[in-house]
């Protein structure tokens, strides 16, 4: 019988899925694993750069659907009223920069960051936005479908991490979190993926926090939900809760290990089911799953209810605030780059009640949050060896109006690649400085336009990756990494 059912082959299942399935069930694992399992292997096959060191970490925080710039980091008080919006300045810790008044935790701590205000890039649409402002490259690939992700995309920052950067402490080199950026129809926002980079370089992602329905309720769930026409909504049942990765009830830890003997012993027959560089790749991302099962701190970077309460309150109770959190315990337990998505896709998409949803839904959690992180890592000792970026998908129009057909009849900002401000910190960047300026309307750069390369070149500069380094494709063609030059100012 047992020699019978070695060759037995089900008509819809491949081997290479076969064997995965049952090592799963022998470690005790449910096959709601697999997919995050298939990424740890892809993390631990990094062979090309394991020579590079990695002198720093990365917080790249994402604000889909595109922060206006004139609400946020770059008013214009002087500018005519349908310009300048609805918002005031305030003064910053730094003498002569000045930024909305509904930012002030970030004003008060303006020393200890940095922005750029004139990145630009040509596109006004959401999923070539995305695509650009993930990758870092301004060119639209061939092939390029705005609907869905595909093989042709460009490599994500951080995929390309996962690729080149080596892992620490048996964690994957990048995640992802809370949740991947899905609109609410159900279309995958494309350069978020490893793209023409490959499978076995997908990011960890981290799904903590996945709310997708037609109603487009968005925010920092559950204190700061909204929906845009509506105001205040919270889903019914929402939970913030990252993926347990732990043994299934009742496997105790002796009881692992002599599965993991008889897993030992089955692989001895294994070559008769699968040989090669694909069954070697299992092998890693098998080895890295039990390492991580088996030793404590991933477990303790993934659980952000178990801080400490007043730290918790510090960054906020809420999806922004728990997921920074969570992003500072990843790099401090070993991930060298984390983006965090501040919001569901296109929460920051304010066409209608912009400065309604900006005051009470999206700039007091991000403030606290973004805040609180920057202090956090400095008290710690870590702010110098962890780069903060943030930024959206573009920038958002210099004139005020009221879109035709908006429900709410308040008026809001349309797309606009044009300009975008970046926040950055730590990782050596000098606090209180400001790179580059916009013209008097916010529409354009006026001096020191920086382009999705240039930010790019900066967050691989630290994470130390050379600038001659290379990555192959699957047709072993060399592609470079840099793309630009990194940011001069910053530092």
């Amino acid at each position: 019988m047992s020699g019978r059912m070695f060759h037995l082959r089900h008509p819809r299942a491949g081997r290479r899925a076969a064997i995965q399935a049952g090592a799963v069930g022998l470690l005790g694992l449910g096959m709601n694993h697999v997919a995050g399992l298939r990424s740890l292997a892809a993390a631990a096959g990094v062979g090309e750069a394991s020579s590079v060191v990695r002198p720093k970490s990365v917080i790249y925080i994402f604000l889909s659907g595109g922060l206006a710039q004139h609400d946020s980091f770059d008013p214009k008080p002087d500018a005519p009223a349908d310009i300048r919006g609805e918002f005031s300045p305030i003064a910053t810790r730094t003498a002569g920069v000045h930024i909305c008044e509904h930012l002030p935790m970030l004003a008060a701590c303006s020393d200890q960051w940095a922005m750029v205000r004139s990145l630009t890039h040509p596109y006004n649409e959401h999923s070539i936005g995305h695509h650009v402002m993930l990758t870092g490259r301004t060119q639209t690939p061939i092939g390029f479908n705005p609907n869905r992700p595909t093989s042709s995309d460009y490599p994500s920052l951080a995929a390309l991490a996962t690729k080149l950067v080596p892992s620490r402490n048996n964690l994957p080199p990048a995640a992802v979190l809370p949740e991947k950026l899905v609109h609410v129809t159900g279309r995958t926002i494309p350069g978020q993926f490893a793209g023409e980079l490959g499978d076995r370089s997908e990011p960890w992602f981290i799904e903590a926090s996945q709310y997708r329905d037609t109603s487009y309720v968005h925010g920092a769930f559950p204190q700061y939900g909204f929906q845009r026409q509506r105001g205040r909504e919270v889903p019914a049942g929402y939970r913030y809760e990252a993926p347990r990765l732990e043994l299934s009830g009742g496997l105790l830890r002796n009881e692992f290990q002599s599965r993991l003997a008889l897993l030992r012993s089955i692989e001895s027959q294994r070559a008769v089911l699968e040989e090669g560089a694909e069954q070697l790749q299992y092998d890693r991302h098998r080895q890295t799953a039990v390492s991580m099962l088996l030793e404590g701190q991933v477990h303790r970077a993934l659980d952000v209810h178990a801080a400490d309460e007043r730290l918790q309150d510090r960054y906020g109770r809420n999806s922004f605030g728990w997921s920074l959190l969570m992003a500072r315990q990843l790099v401090e337990a070993g991930v060298s780059l984390v983006q965090v998505n501040l919001g569901n896709d296109e929460s920051w998409d304010t066409h209608e009640a912009a400065f309604r949803n900006l005051r009470e839904f999206l700039l007091p959690p991000t403030d606290r949050a973004v805040s609180a992180l920057v202090e956090d890592l400095s008290e710690r000792g870590l702010l110098e060896d962890v780069l903060i970026v943030m930024a959206g998908e573009f920038g958002r129009t210099p004139k005020v109006f009221t879109f035709p057909g908006a429900e709410t009849k308040l008026p809001g900002r349309d797309h606009w690649g044009a300009v975008q401000t970046v926040f950055f910190a730590g990782g050596g960047v000098r606090g209180g400085v400001v790179v580059g300026e916009s013209d008097a309307t916010g529409g354009y750069p006026k001096s020191d336009a920086q382009t999705p390369e240039n930010m790019a070149a900066t967050i691989y500069q630290a994470l130390g990756l050379p600038r001659e380094l290379v990555w192959k494709d699957a047709f072993e063609r060399p592609h470079q990494v840099y793309h630009g030059e990194p940011i001069v100012g910053l530092t």
